[in-house]
């Protein structure tokens, strides 16, 4: 299969550069990819279609502020991007994304703190350490990370509505973001039908936000990210498989957990579940797992795109798509959602 198979013209208009001014009051593009009807509701309208004993599971990572702005010997500026948490201890020692030229064993000026280029790797990574906590820097001086495509200076508003409300386990360097418009009085309602609610971990950054550069798609070499599946989780999963139900996973990441694991899931008994995920889901995939996904929409050629794509068919969603630019519907991380059936 070719990369060229999975694109579509995106408008530049219909990408949304700002959060909607209410949390949760994006719109929804549901399909059924069954029978490919299509009907346009609200994204709080989610809870009607699931049901009693249905379970909806939710990757409860945290963004931190992983943009850095940094300044070498001869004051020029230097633009660094912590990488993914991969489980590491030592929160003094990490790889990022640079932006301008730097060489190893330099020292970078992180406003007066000192950073050391250890290493410079391939693909525009290098290895940096720091006397201080990296994690810690980063919380007081670094930026919240928004998508390269959104050309503005993050925001005090950004701080907030780049992360989910159940964001708790630090480690991430872009949001789940079909996440980002769910509400406490989504979950309410949800819980009030007697749908579950589970989490798990998915630390998220290269492996979501790569761009595919080989044409053919078989060649693509996803970038591995550090998940954990909770006991708890997984008992719900697996009495949810035995009753029937359904398992619906909130976005694209929780989706590549759930299916690099799904092995695992189906042991007995439910234990906790850690590793890294490198699968890469696209058309031809049979799901093990998810049986309903909610996801946003995505860039042309892009692997979570493919994702979707395996998910709903092709056919299915490039029609979906095309409906959703004709109604002017937001795209992209800041942007509307769809409910897959």
């Amino acid at each position: 299969m070719r990369i060229s198979d999975y694109s579509y013209e995106l408008p530049d208009k219909q990408i949304a550069l700002f959060p909607p001014k209410e949390r949760g009051s994006s719109q929804l593009l549901v399909l059924d990819r069954r029978s490919r009807q299509i009907s346009h509701k609200k994204y709080s309208d989610i809870s009607d279609y699931l049901n009693k004993g249905d379970v909806i599971v939710l990757n409860n990572t945290k963004v931190i502020k992983a943009r850095l702005l940094a300044t070498n010997t001869s004051g020029q500026q230097r633009e660094l991007l912590l990488l993914e948490d991969h489980h590491n201890i030592d929160f003094h020692r990490r790889k990022v994304l640079y932006r301008g030229k730097i060489i190893a064993g330099e020292t970078l000026l992180v406003k007066q703190t000192p950073i050391t280029v250890e290493d410079v790797l391939d693909g525009g990574i290098a290895e940096i350490s720091s006397a201080i906590n990296l994690l810690e820097l980063a919380d007081h001086e670094g930026a919240v990370p928004l998508p390269p495509y959104i050309h503005r200076e993050t925001t005090a508003e950004d701080v907030k509505r780049y992360q989910t409300i159940f964001a708790k386990e630090a480690g991430s360097v872009a949001a789940p973001t079909a996440s980002l418009n769910f509400t406490t009085e989504l979950e309410q309602k949800l819980r009030a039908k007697g749908v579950q609610i589970a989490y798990l971990t998915l630390h998220v950054g290269l492996g979501t936000f790569l761009p595919i550069r080989s044409d053919k798609i078989e060649d693509h070499d996803m970038h591995s990210e550090y998940f954990e599946i909770p006991a708890e989780t997984v008992n719900i999963l697996q009495n949810t498989i035995l009753n029937s139900s359904r398992i619906v996973a909130l976005g694209t990441t929780v989706t590549r957990t759930l299916e690099f694991a799904a092995e695992q899931i189906f042991k007995k008994p439910a234990l906790n579940i850690s590793g890294e995920a490198n699968i890469f889901i696209y058309p031809g995939y049979k799901f093990k797992i998810v049986n309903t996904l909610i996801t946003n929409f995505h860039s042309p050629k892009s692997t979570v795109l493919m994702m979707a794509a395996a998910f709903a068919g092709w056919d299915n969603l490039s029609h979906a798509y095309q409906e959703a630019l004709n109604k002017k519907y937001m795209f992209l991380s800041y942007g509307d959602s769809m409910l897959i059936l």
